[in-house]
């Protein structure tokens, strides 16, 4: 077999991961000084340096680490006071962590279709869904995309309805000059190892609402009194991020412009290879949007776009890694029992979506050898 048909030289089979993380020696300089610090569980000095930095970085008051993205979701929620009896707009086109946390406290899922163009929410599709039981919309700034989120912002606003913007997808993105993060009343983030900067597992949120930042913040400690050790007033959780955690991410922050101009330079040249294809269309980032280039991503047209799995089988024997689009989490079996309208965009999209490697380790020679098997394979089904 050549290298074109998934040898690498000629001997063993490349294996290329859909996103690989990218951990170098500051990483481990890092966290060798936070283990000898004596400081390795949720206290330490990364763990204060990391929230302050990513409160800057995310252009917002206060920001609070925990253990991974789900649970900053469903902090948020408990924060806010959602509950049984209460309705949270989400959109079906995301990982089911976002529909999740709201049943976790007991509140309704009511769910949504997006944008046609940029695979995301918007104002339009939600309008007509909303209740005197809604309470909160949780957005999702899907592969990166923050596009819409100042719109739902300020319709949120004008309709005393929450906004939760779920950017596990998208740190450093911008929306009309201001960063990700800084939409709505609180952001959640996810830090897992396939994300752009990563400690294994990990989150955040961030917010500008002080009252909401020091419940969370006390719910987060197993809902401790700061003011008084060991009484709780109510009952919390442990979602504490660890102190050698993040100073996996203090390094990866100081690397910040190095990870996102690597995987600039990714998305580029898959742009150069495929963004003329025919049998494909991209995510739309709306003008005065910056995406975070997290997966590259796309959807593939008639029968290339009915063979997806096919597709993703045959460069899986190729040695590339690739991920199919999330399935609708309203026709997942947990979900099933909720009455939903029908949502067109977002069942198309799901089926039809693919996502390539893309990680900051990635070289040119992987990005050539990834773009001639896709081709190669997209022939037997064009």
């Amino acid at each position: 077999m050549t290298e074109a048909r998934g040898w690498y030289n000629g001997k063993v089979p490349r294996s290329i991961q859909v996103s690989k993380p990218d951990i170098g020696e500051l990483e481990n300089l890092y966290v060798q000084r936070a283990m000898q610090s004596g400081w390795i569980s949720s206290s330490g000095e990364f763990v204060d340096e990391f929230q302050q930095r990513w409160a800057k970085n995310c252009e917002s008051e206060y920001s609070l680490c925990v253990s991974n993205g789900t649970v900053a979701l469903h902090l948020i929620l408990v924060g806010m006071g959602i509950g049984p009896g209460d309705e949270v707009i989400v959109p079906s086109l995301t990982f089911i962590a976002s529909v999740n946390v709201i049943t976790y406290v007991g509140a309704t899922p009511v769910f949504c279709d997006v944008n046609v163009n940029t695979w995301c929410m918007d104002v339009e599709s939600i309008a007509n869904l909303a209740t005197e039981k809604t309470k909160a919309v949780i957005n999702v700034d899907l592969y990166g995309n923050p596009s819409g989120t100042l719109d739902l912002e300020i319709w949120c606003r004008q309709n005393e309805i929450l906004l939760i913007d779920d950017a596990a997808e998208a740190p450093f993105a911008t929306n009309q000059g201001r960063q990700v993060g800084s939409f709505g009343t609180a952001s959640s983030f996810s830090f897992f190892g396939n994300k752009i900067i990563t400690s294994g597992e990990g989150g955040a949120i961030t917010t500008s609402d002080q009252e909401l930042f020091n419940r969370m913040k006390r719910l987060r400690d197993q809902g401790m009194d700061p003011n008084r050790r060991y009484y709780f007033p109510e009952i919390g959780f442990n979602y504490r991020l660890t102190n050698i955690q993040c100073a996996l991410l203090c390094a990866q922050l100081d690397r910040k412009e190095e990870l996102l101009t690597k995987r600039e330079e990714i998305f580029r040249g898959y742009d150069r290879h495929l963004e003329k294809l025919e049998f494909i269309s991209f995510q739309r980032i709306l003008e005065g949007s910056t995406r975070s280039p997290w997966l590259y991503t796309f959807t593939m047209n008639g029968r290339l776009g009915e063979n997806r799995d096919l597709v993703i089988k045959d460069l899986a024997r190729l040695g590339v890694e690739t991920r199919p689009i999330f399935i609708p989490v309203h026709t997942l079996p947990p979900y099933q029992c909720i009455k939903t309208t029908k949502l067109p965009n977002t069942e198309v999209i799901s089926k039809s979506g693919l996502s390539l490697p893309t990680s900051s380790t990635m070289n040119f020679d992987d990005l050539e050898y990834i773009c001639s098997n896709f081709l190669e394979v997209c022939r037997q089904y064009t």
